[in-house]
């Protein structure tokens, strides 16, 4: 069969794919640019007037189980939903999330125990909707291609760029509208542009053919059918069911019972996640695969816990440590979360190029050696880090804002040898009947890597450790656990590359 190549070679669903992610990443990360700006901001400049801490320690909760919840969501896809009808579900629970924090954020400079009830609420949503929508778009990228098309590596580049062209304009619209005008409008265009996605998702769907059906659907059209739709309001208004009933109750439970269940859940969810995969797996060729996927998840939760500074302790120096007038305007300190997404526009298609003809001269480095390299160029990015943190002297003097350029742009290449790589070996990698599960196994070593990024400034304070050379330091160890275990792992993986 004649290969679908009618967008720069690869199949026009990548298209429809692309620009959905595109809109749900201009939400997530205007949301994400703006949040601890917003929770620390003083009462009279509209915002609530939180700690460093208490805003660094919400934003690492939101930013973990946004990841944790696709785990959820990938379940639910493989075994009764499919990818399409989870989206929708996703999309619009998402949108609908922003807005609530859009109420929330209009009452900023009267922070009332209500406003701070549903700005938790809106984040709860945004939670609970991502857990639908994140593992099955990148899912349906992997289900455009057949187990051993050489372009899938490439296809998820692409991908990875409309995930960073969202990334880019969103906090140069979200921030600006948030820092300049009202918090609130920042929130309110992070919910349109989710509704955008997931409209733009619907136009196009006929481009994805029969990929992300429901699992036991009669196939018989390119869109899912009418009573699908009850499906996805039914799930949608339930999940805010839930955010609103778990809200409620969650307040009212001792601070000691609340860790009681959390740990629970946490063991609970594990075994249900570990009894799937070893359900669904067969044969050792499988299981060494899925031995390769969760060593590597170790170590996808070392960079991510590095790199999820960019919203925690870099935005913050960014605003308070660095000096932003350029002729006579103030950068807005949220614009500096648009430089990686600007670096992966740039360089994502040099680095395709890159892997490309080295697969052609037979070198190409293999998924785990690929995985160092990333690591690696973290580790380099927060030795930058450092030296910029002592160039203030203390906090006294506010630094040129090159020094976290060059930190996102270093940190930008290790991204781009390690997660849209990351994002093909689940697809190649997983048993066929889990790979949902399996990417939200991978979503969930990402939720516990941004939970440590939020957490690792209060951890190294208690040991009166520099935060950036420790995290150098540490990344630079990983990577070399990795270049030594990756000749094993090679060999785990059975052929695939």
């Amino acid at each position: 069969m004649k290969q679908d190549t009618s967008f720069f070679g690869h199949p026009m669903g990548l298209s429809t794919l692309f620009a959905t992610e595109f809109w749900e990443r201009f939400s997530y990360y205007g949301m994400r640019a703006i949040l601890t700006l917003f929770l620390t901001a003083e009462l009279v400049k509209g915002g609530f007037g939180y700690t460093e801490a208490h805003a660094l320690e919400i934003y690492g909760i939101f930013t973990g189980l946004v990841y944790v919840t696709p785990i959820i969501g990938g379940i639910l896809a493989d075994k009764v939903l499919g990818q399409r009808k989870t989206i929708y579900i996703g999309g619009i629970t998402m949108a609908i999330g922003q807005f609530v924090l859009t109420y929330s954020a209009m009452h900023g400079n009267d922070p009332t125990a209500h406003h701070q009830f549903m700005f938790n609420l809106g984040l709860a949503i945004l939670i609970l909707g991502n857990g639908f929508f994140k593992p099955n778009i990148s899912t349906m990228v992997g289900g455009l291609y057949d187990a051993k098309d050489d372009r899938r590596d490439g296809a998820f580049t692409l991908f990875y760029m409309g995930i960073n062209a969202g990334a880019f304009f969103a906090p140069l619209v979200a921030g600006s509208l948030a820092e300049s005008v009202a918090w609130y409008y920042g929130f309110m265009s992070a919910g349109i542009g989710m509704l955008l996605g997931t409209a733009w998702f619907y136009w196009r769907a006929e481009t994805l053919g029969f990929v992300g059906m429901p699992p036991k659907a009669k196939i018989d059209a390119l869109r899912i059918a009418a009573k699908d739709w009850m499906d996805v309001i039914i799930y949608a208004v339930g999940t805010i069911a839930v955010a609103v009933g778990f809200m409620f109750g969650w307040t009212a439970i001792d601070g000691d019972i609340q860790d009681i269940i959390l740990v629970a859940v946490a063991v609970g969810g594990s075994a249900y996640l570990l009894f799937t995969i070893f359900k669904n797996t067969e044969g050792k060729t499988e299981w060494s695969r899925v031995g390769v996927i969760f060593l590597l998840t170790i170590f996808n939760i070392v960079f991510w816990s590095g790199f999820e500074q960019a919203g925690g302790t870099f935005n913050l120096f960014a605003r308070d440590m660095t000096d932003r007038l350029v002729f006579g305007w103030e950068i807005p300190a949220s614009y500096f979360q648009s430089v990686n997404a600007i670096a992966i526009f740039i360089f994502a298609p040099i680095f395709t190029v890159i892997w490309a003809k080295l697969g052609k001269k037979g070198i190409n480095p293999r998924t785990p050696v690929k995985f160092a390299l990333g690591i690696l160029l973290l580790g380099a990015g927060f030795f930058v880090m450092a030296q910029a943190d002592a160039a203030t002297a203390g906090g006294t003097i506010k630094v040129s804002p090159l020094w976290l350029v060059l930190v996102y742009l270093i940190h930008t290449w290790g991204e781009l040898c390690l997660s849209p790589i990351g994002l093909s070996m689940i697809t190649k990698l997983s048993p066929p009947k889990i790979v949902s599960v399996m990417m939200g196994l991978w979503m969930g070593s990402i939720a516990l890597g941004n939970y440590l990024a939020a957490s690792m400034k209060s951890i190294v304070a208690s040991y009166d450790l520099p935060l950036f050379y420790f995290i150098g330091v540490e990344a630079v160890i990983a990577a070399v656990v990795l270049l030594a275990l990756s000749p094993f792992m090679n060999k785990m993986m059975k052929g695939i590359h």
